[in-house]
């Protein structure tokens, strides 16, 4: 098929020259001689320290007794962690707690298209409700959980 195209596209189809041959650099492998014979390690060894003067080998801790190392100290740091925040911690004195807990109802798995509204007209009937928290997911601000403030401790306990 191509001889029927124009001279201009045949040329693009043309062999390009072959490669020119130069000798090779080296001699193969099998036709070099050594220089010197090959001989061992005997005349080397008077320069070997000797194993008397040479300090005790130490042994370093292998991968698994670094992770169980590095685990305990972990343990070990988060119950000193623990135990400091316990000391410091007291619930009585805390800023961010307002009122009573248990006139509180938490609400989770809520639709997203629950308003203050709703959820008033259908937590009522367990006592007025003073405020309403929605909580909200830091990505989207999708609400995904509720607390209700009650005036009063609820008359049924909801599960």
């Amino acid at each position: 098929m191509t001889q029927f195209l124009p001279p201009n596209l045949l040329a693009l189809f043309a062999p390009r020259d072959p490669v020119p041959y130069l000798p090779p650099l080296d001699k193969l492998p099998h036709e070099k001689h050594h220089n010197q014979p090959y001989s061992g390690i005997a005349p080397y060894i008077r320069e070997f320290e000797d194993p008397r003067d040479a300090p005790p080998p130490t042994r370093a801790e292998t991968r698994d007794e670094r992770m169980e190392r590095k685990r305990r100290e972990k343990i070990e740091r988060r119950q000193q962690e623990v135990e400091n925040e316990l000391k410091v911690w007291d619930p009585h004195n805390d800023q961010n707690a307002q009122g009573d807990a248990f006139k509180t109802l938490f609400v989770a798995r809520v639709n997203y298209d629950t308003t203050e509204s709703k959820l008033r007209r259908e937590f009522e009937v367990y006592g007025p409700i003073k405020r309403v928290n929605f909580l909200f997911k830091k990505k989207n601000g999708a609400c995904f959980s509720i607390f209700l403030k009650l005036q009063s401790k609820p008359k049924v306990c909801i599960v």
